[in-house]
């Protein structure tokens, strides 16, 4: 369902690789809203702003978002094919956004561990973060528990081999 909603036909004759234009098959409110979520990536993201950048310089501002928006559902697919993180997420967002998530959850839910190490022991199973210490917004910098502390308490985060983390 996912490939159908931005099709693009490709076609193959010997060495020439040509895609058709992305056609308007498809679930149109799912369009609408990969395409509002490629808008809001090409202003609030690094990667994707020069994708932006780059494409629209060549194909137009448009069509460039249209891109975009196909671009987004490749990694959406790979995501939930994969059960992965996306390679180009920012894991302090990534912890933000895990350390709201884990306010709103009871004890029990986080597995009686504390918010701090709810974050990491999920940014451990993405495989992400590794490095972070720490998260910063408003000016104000939240701790977060280190990678030891949470595999001491979780050691079936731990990766098979080397007893490194497990990669997402």
């Amino acid at each position: 369902m996912l490939c159908e909603i931005l099709r693009q036909p490709i076609d193959f004759s010997g060495k020439t690789h040509r895609t058709g234009r992305i056609t308007k098959e498809g679930r149109r409110e799912l369009r609408w809203v990969l395409v509002q979520a490629a808008q809001t990536a090409s202003r609030t993201h690094p990667y994707w702003q020069a994708e932006f950048q780059r494409l629209a310089r060549r194909i137009g501002e448009k069509k460039a978002i249209v891109a975009l928006a196909r671009k987004l559902l490749v990694v959406i697919w790979h995501v939930l094919q994969g059960q992965s993180v996306d390679q180009r997420a920012d894991a302090e967002r990534v912890a933000f956004k895990l350390m709201v998530w884990s306010w709103k959850l009871t004890d029990e839910q986080r597995g009686h561990l504390t918010s701090r190490q709810f974050i990491r022991a999920q940014l451990i199973r993405l495989g992400i973060g590794n490095q972070l210490s720490h998260i910063t917004r408003g000016g104000m910098k939240r701790p977060l528990a280190s990678v030891e502390q949470v595999l001491a308490l979780r050691p079936e985060l731990r990766g098979p081999g080397a007893g490194e983390p497990m990669r997402g």
